[in-house]
């Protein structure tokens, strides 16, 4: 009797463990008001431990982000949302497995829309929460309808006074750290250019001049200062107007567009063969002479116009990373590009004040030569590999799927491994001064960039590259090896003789490569319908998008020789995306048997039918089923045992067979 009481224990943990709702958020919800025409939606979620609930802001290709859905009928009378919802405290991650940085919440969140109530006797909100959640071993996606009474609503709380409030805070800070880090960046910008031949042989000649010419050391000083302060106002007086032409919004969309990263890409390409030697780009002569003759004024204005002829002298060196600083600060809007040019124009003006206060540091300074050159082509390798990144943007805005990711790491391994060589002497550009010997220096900076080519190479197979994130196209949406290069696609059948041939098969109507090229259907009644035809069962697989632990059993257990086989050549391959956001035709639309909500979309709809008929809400969950939709065995979740899943597989297929 204890034996049987001990396995029916079991046989009830097995199935609740297996076969249950995961509910590992929970949410309320009140109202709080501001005045009398502004209140605050509040959610609350309510977070089970090793769990996570997703910001609302994640890139692209990541996991799926949280979002409030309304009635936008009903608000056009009654009410309007005050921008997006304000998050409590957050937390920031590199994730490993998307290779991105992910921000979620952990135990608890609270989410907080301001709205302006627009009709007093309206009272009711209904809003619809969708969101994923994530431990070590699942994920979940919900959708979940919640209602807001105004006329419950209670006074502006502490708490959500200082999530409103922190977010604005936050965001001025952040707003703050940018502009410190565009300045600092910037500055480093304007430091290589005092490197290059059109600057550095400037700064012994200009601090001679002025140390020579004037009756005084002291006003020898006051005039490179003064010199300094002109090269600041100049090139800050540029940063001004491109400000005030595009405005603070103008110019940050226009970046996101296909025009802005065209003009970036060309332009970089441009300054790149420049840096190399290919062709100078210079001002008109006659705007030289024009600075020049000013110049001779004496004075302040002649000295205001000694610092013009620095800028346009030097202009076929400053203009290339000075634009790339410029156009880059522009994409921020508001100040930035003041802020851009004033960090740039800091560093260029600095050496010059300071060797006028100590003359003798001068002497200090390195001779000029070849090794100015080669700064030079040095900055133009990396003007043309930050190119590619801009003609990503355009591949991925026109969804042209041309500039993959393995065509973007071959190109940059290409530019630095050509940069190598360069450093260590083996390729040589116009203006290159012969190369007796390589200095410890130039030997380095070849071992760092050749290094870091061959670091590059692994990502041909999928490997992440955290140091650059970001640069590349995603391999998740721009990759022609999602599993990387050298992943050979299995479409194998076995012959009548038992051989095993690769062949090219054809996809029957409705259907799809899925993951490992495997024939697939979204559509579960078009898939039953294709098993018929076949005679097979089917393997319903419930998915996501972003499901981590569905794209581990695809690489790591289906890939598996015998697992495919059963996959490729014994059962109809059904994947039902649970998070698949497209909207079900209006005519299909339902009303949830589990909620009342109304059923929308296709995730939904495959979600519901997971929870009605399998009683668990947690991806990935394999079922197998004959033709005419009975279950063939027990479903599976996760099974990372290679020799397990296959076990259960042939047993859904021997079951078919009976």
């Amino acid at each position: 009797m204890k034996q049987l009481i001990a396995f029916v224990i079991v046989l009830f943990s097995y199935f609740g463990a297996n076969a249950q709702v995961l509910k590992p958020v929970k949410w309320s919800t009140e109202v709080e008001k501001i005045s009398d025409t502004e209140y605050v939606l509040v959610y609350k979620a309510d977070i089970e431990e090793h769990w996570h609930l997703y910001s609302q802001t994640l890139p692209e290709g990541g996991a799926l982000p949280t979002e409030f859905g309304y009635d936008s009928i009903k608000q056009i009378d009654n009410y309007k949302l005050l921008g997006k919802a304000f998050e409590s405290e957050s937390i920031t991650k590199f994730d490993k497995v998307f290779a991105m940085d992910l921000t979620y919440f952990d135990n608890e969140a609270t989410f907080a829309q301001k709205i302006e109530l627009l009709n007093p006797n309206f009272n009711e909100i209904v809003s619809e929460v969708s969101f994923q959640a994530c431990d070590d071993a699942r994920c979940i996606y919900e959708f979940e309808e919640v209602i807001f009474n105004i006329n419950d609503a209670k006074p502006l709380s502490n708490e959500i006074s200082e999530i409103i409030g922190k977010k604005v805070e936050n965001k001025k800070e952040s707003e703050s750290k940018s502009l410190w880090g565009i300045f600092f960046t910037s500055f480093f910008l304007g430091f290589l250019v005092l490197l290059t031949p059109c600057v550095f042989p400037m700064i012994p000649m200009t601090v001679s001049f002025f140390t020579k010419q004037s009756k005084t050391r002291a006003e020898g000083i006051k005039n490179a200062i003064l010199y300094g302060f002109f090269i600041i106002v100049i090139y800050t007086l540029l940063g001004t107007a491109i400000s005030a032409i595009f405005g603070s919004n103008a110019m940050y969309e226009f970046s996101t567009g296909v025009v802005f990263n065209s003009i970036m890409f060309i332009a970089l390409v441009l300054f790149a063969f420049s840096f190399m030697g290919a062709f100078e780009i210079m001002l008109p002569n006659s705007w030289v002479n024009k600075v020049d003759s000013g110049a001779n004024k004496g004075g302040i204005v002649g000295i205001f116009f000694m610092a013009l002829a620095l800028a346009v002298v030097s202009f076929s060196c400053t203009f290339p990373i000075a634009g790339t600083a410029l156009l880059d600060a522009a994409t921020k809007g508001g100040i930035a590009p003041i802020i851009s040019m004033l960090g740039f124009s800091s560093a260029i003006a600095l050496p010059f004040a300071l060797f006028a206060f100590f003359p003798s540091w001068l002497n200090s300074l390195p001779k000029s030569g070849g090794w100015l050159n080669t700064v030079k082509v040095v900055l133009g390798f990396l003007e043309l590999a930050f190119a590619f990144k801009f003609l990503s943007m355009i591949d991925l805005v026109l969804e042209w799927h041309f500039l993959t990711r393995e065509l973007f790491l071959a190109i940059w391994i290409a530019i630095f491994g050509t940069l190598g060589l360069y450093l260590l002497g083996k390729i040589k550009l116009p203006h290159d001064s012969p190369l007796d010997h390589i200095s410890v220096g130039r030997l380095s900076m070849a071992i760092l960039t050749i290094a870091f080519t061959f670091y590059l190479i692994p990502g041909l197979w999928g490997a992440p590259l955290q140091i650059i994130s970001g640069f590349p196209p995603p391999m998740s949406t721009n990759s022609e090896s999602p599993y990387g290069v050298g992943f050979m696609k299995k479409q194998k059948v076995v012959t009548s003789t038992g051989d095993k041939q690769d062949v090219a098969k054809s996809l029957p109507e409705y259907a799809h490569f899925g993951p490992n090229d495997l024939i697939a259907f979204h559509d579960l009644d078009k898939g039953l319908a294709y098993a018929k035809e076949q005679n097979k069962p089917v393997m319903l697989d419930f998915t996501g998008i972003t499901c981590v632990n569905c794209r581990k059993m695809e690489e790591q257990v289906w890939v598996e020789d015998k697992i495919f086989d059963v996959l490729n050549n014994d059962l109809v391959l059904i994947s039902l995306y649970v998070d698949d956001r497209e909207e079900l035709p209006k005519e299909e639309q339902y009303e949830s048997e589990l909620t009342g909500n109304t059923i929308k979309t296709y995730g939904q709809k495959w979600l519901e039918y997971q929870q009605l008929n399998y009683n668990t809400n947690a991806q990935p969950l394999y079922v197998i089923k004959d033709t005419e939709g009975n279950d063939l065995n027990e479903s599976v979740g996760y099974t990372p045992n290679a020799d397990e899943y296959f076990e259960w597989l042939q047993k859904g297929v021997e079951n078919f067979k009976k």
